[in-house]
């Protein structure tokens, strides 16, 4: 007999089937050995009570054999001889969709203008040493796109863009362990996901795809708004019927090179502010009503949002038990993200605290002044860059400083490892977004006894939330409202937020490469 049961256990009794076996048994008013197999389906953690308590839904056979493990199998075929179809760009949204080419029995090749993942770790080492960015390989451009060295957090509401199952299957085929398939809000971690990566970049090669690093964009090949293949920076021409354009947010050249090209760009609201860092524990005792954690519960994480004068202040790529990292892309601008690694275990907290900006903040609702909300976001970078240290120590400021307005005499101990440097943001941080995160901390303050502290550091700038600009495609076709062949995707485009979402979005975007290629 099999059945499904949804158990509420305490943390250990949640933690192994040593523990939650026999109240499984007692539930269902069997034996402990008439069960034969378990399977966890989905996992919880319901934090409302101060006695917490995890919600496991489990797959039980009684009195039956377990079944044989479940394969997961992608229908891969060799397509070196195949049709082929341009991606731009190594990120999430551009693998996930050479994969499904191959699937659909077209050849994918993929340019990157950063690095494989390998190589990658260098420049981003360098980075940390305050030894310089390059321009194409740092946390946000190379092998896996910013997501490989930034986080790897996989939850996404965008249920609609396609099939998460699909998504964390295929990154479970490639090796990442199979309790994301089961965990309400799963997360790889930036440790593990370099592998992945190459297992993924493997397959592609396997089966007749192509990979091609340090590749950069310069233009497309158009005639009569029809894509006739692409131009590299080196000179190079590559043809093909369809390109993928899946560059990613912080890809501004390439913004730059379509409204050179006269291809309609699109406006769109965004988000900017800093990033914040508590003390682990400070977060876990208030998120889980106790003085210590325990063993069998993760890092505590949260999620702020606040309307303060017509415009959102929330919290940001939430990161427990991580560190703050640069994210720059070139020099003299300074921008910073937040990581954990798989096992969430350092002792900082951090998340972006961010300001919505609506096109009216910046001018951008008028075609010739579509760039506008890209500039705004490169001065906010300089501003934080001009105010910070040498190379990528960041501006800082403790929480409570900031909002009364004084600068902060003295600074914690931090997860950032460039360094910072004591500033005073209240003073140079554009008014539109200095009041709205002031009045947003105060009030987050009081939703989260504690978090309000000047134990809080505040390190700037983090504005890279999405993108300010979209390029526009048709929902019945995905590509481009103007030119047939293209197929904008993932983050860049506008499409997406986060991996699963811009992996989905991959997905998606080659099968309506693949109809558009057999019309």
């Amino acid at each position: 007999m099999q059945k499904e049961i949804t158990l509420v256990l305490s943390p250990k009794q949640a933690s192994s089937e040593e523990f939650y076996l026999p109240i499984l048994a007692k539930q269902l008013k069997v034996t402990p050995k008439q069960i034969k197999f378990t399977q966890v389906m989905q996992r919880s953690i319901d934090a409302r009570q101060k006695n917490i308590k995890i919600n496991l839904k489990l797959l039980v056979h009684i009195d039956t054999p377990p079944p044989a493990p479940e394969k997961i199998i992608f229908n891969y075929q060799k397509v070196n001889s195949c049709e082929p179809v341009i991606i731009v760009g190594a990120g999430p949204a551009g693998l996930f969709a050479a994969l499904k080419l191959l699937e659909l029995g077209l050849k994918p090749i993929i340019i990157e203008r950063g690095k494989d993942v390998n190589t990658r770790k260098l420049d981003i080492a360098a980075i940390h040493r305050n030894q310089g960015v390059n321009p194409d390989s740092n946390y946000s451009f190379g092998e896996g796109g910013a997501g490989t060295y930034s986080d790897g957090k996989l939850y996404t509401r965008s249920k609609k863009r396609g099939n998460v199952k699909s998504v964390l299957n295929v990154l479970t085929f490639h090796g990442a362990n199979p309790d994301i398939l089961v965990d309400a809000h799963p997360h790889i971690g930036t440790d593990k996901l370099p592998n992945i990566i190459k297992s993924i970049r493997n397959t592609i090669i396997e089966y007749g795809g192509e990979v091609h690093f340090e590749t950069n964009l310069e233009s497309l090949i158009l005639e009569n708004n029809t894509i006739k293949g692409i131009i590299t920076r080196k000179g190079d021409k590559i043809y093909a019927k369809s390109v993928i354009l899946a560059t990613g947010h912080s890809a501004r050249d390439i913004y730059q090179m379509l409204h050179d090209q006269k291809i309609a760009l699109e406006a769109k609201p965004f988000a900017m502010g800093l990033r914040i860092e508590h003390p682990q524990e400070l977060i876990d005792s208030i998120q889980y009503s106790c003085e210590l954690r325990g063993p069998y519960l993760p890092a505590a994480s949260y999620n702020l949002v606040q309307q303060i004068n017509d415009r959102g202040v929330y919290s940001f790529c939430m990161c427990p038990g991580g560190i703050i990292v640069p994210a720059s892309t070139a020099p003299g601008e300074m921008v910073v993200n937040g990581m954990s690694p798989s096992m969430r275990n350092t002792r900082w907290a951090n998340s972006g605290i961010v300001v919505e900006i609506q096109l009216s903040d910046v001018n951008a609702n008028k075609v010739e002044s579509v760039l506008n909300g890209l500039k705004f976001q490169q001065e906010f970078e300089k501003l934080a860059f001009d105010n910070g240290g040498l190379e990528q120590i960041a501006p800082a400021q403790r929480m409570i400083d900031f909002v009364e307005n004084r600068l902060s005499s003295t600074m914690p101990e931090t997860s950032y490892h460039p360094g910072v440097v004591s500033s005073p943001m209240h003073q140079w941080i554009p008014d539109m977004i200095r009041t709205r995160l002031q009045q947003g901390l105060t009030v987050f303050g009081q939703k989260m006894k504690g978090y309000y502290t000047n134990e809080a550091l505040l390190i700037g700038v983090e504005s890279r939330t999405s993108s300010p600009l979209r390029i526009p495609r048709n929902p019945e076709t995905f590509q481009h409202i103007h030119i047939k062949g293209l197929f904008p995707c993932g983050e860049g485009a506008g499409y997406s937020g986060g991996i699963a979402s811009s992996a989905m979005d991959g997905e998606t975007c080659a099968n309506f490469v693949a109809i558009f290629m057999k019309n």
